[in-house]
């Protein structure tokens, strides 16, 4: 079940935010249950995670053992997301960087022109890119054409929990894109859509909200963990194409005679 991220050997398909949490030991908790091996974090919002003997938050972070993956969350331009994805590479020193730059504050929607801006100009720097996109082929294929390596197409507006909304566009981008790494990223609400992420053969689940926000979020973590599993062997397994009429599973060879009879009189 091991895969290859950003040049990473990793057992969990689950990444997970570190946003929201009720306490940063419940966040680590969470991010223990849950199994993950990726967090994301924000640089905007951690203004003080150079200083990490005073950061509480970062010592909590580090306590995980997790891989960062820090994003540029709150980007609005090409141009400020390079400028904090550099920032990010000092600070964390990784070439990691989740790439956000949000184009509408109602729907949280990606920017595609300035995503594509700031992502063809964070790879010729030396950057592993993360795009946060849409899961718009024609952009999809842009970011690709300019390097990325992974995509991270939203299953519907961040923090909405309502789950996958365009399931057919998901598996378009997996028949199109086999050789790219496909994380499903926002509007994950409960494990049941992790489980269908993964049965369309996406890689793997980014989440944060679902965890952070649910009443018992170590335990949701688990859940997540073990929904993401079970998608993984399901769609390994080949499931089974969906029919529009019924088709019986018992076979009517050496049916006992007395059915047919019986069908017979009844009539």
């Amino acid at each position: 079940m091991s895969w290859s991220l950003g040049g990473r050997t990793l057992e969990s398909r689950l990444l997970l935010g570190t946003a929201a949490y009720a306490s940063p030991e419940v966040m680590r908790e969470a991010i223990m249950a849950s199994g993950a091996e990726v967090v994301t974090v924000s640089l905007l919002r951690e203004k003080q995670i150079g200083s990490a003997s005073k950061n509480v938050f970062w010592e909590y972070v580090q306590r995980t053992g997790c891989h960062v993956l820090p994003n540029t969350a709150g980007c609005r331009t090409a141009t400020e997301a390079i400028n904090t994805a550099q920032m990010a590479r000092e600070v964390f020193e990784t070439a990691w960087i989740k790439l956000e730059v949000i184009g509408d504050d109602y729907t949280l929607q990606p920017h595609s022109f300035e995503l594509l801006k700031a992502a063809e100009k964070l790879v010729a720097l030396g950057f592993e890119v993360f795009p946060y996109c849409t899961e718009d082929l024609v952009v999809c294929q842009q970011l690709v054409a300019v390097g990325c390596k992974q995509l991270m197409p939203w299953a519907a507006p961040i923090g909405s929990g309502q789950g996958i909304i365009r399931p057919r566009a998901l598996r378009l981008l997996r028949e199109r894109f086999p050789n790219i790494n496909l994380i499903v990223d926002a509007g994950i609400g409960s494990p049941a859509h992790a489980v269908q992420a993964m049965e369309l053969g996406m890689d793997g689940v980014l989440l944060n909200s679902a965890v952070a926000l649910a009443e018992s979020p170590v335990k949701m973590a688990e859940a997540f963990k073990w929904a993401i599993k079970a998608g993984v062997l399901g769609y390994g397994s080949g499931i089974m194409p969906q029919r529009d009429f019924a088709q019986s599973t018992t076979p009517l060879l050496d049916t006992p005679f007395w059915h047919s009879t019986y069908d017979t009189e009844s009539r």
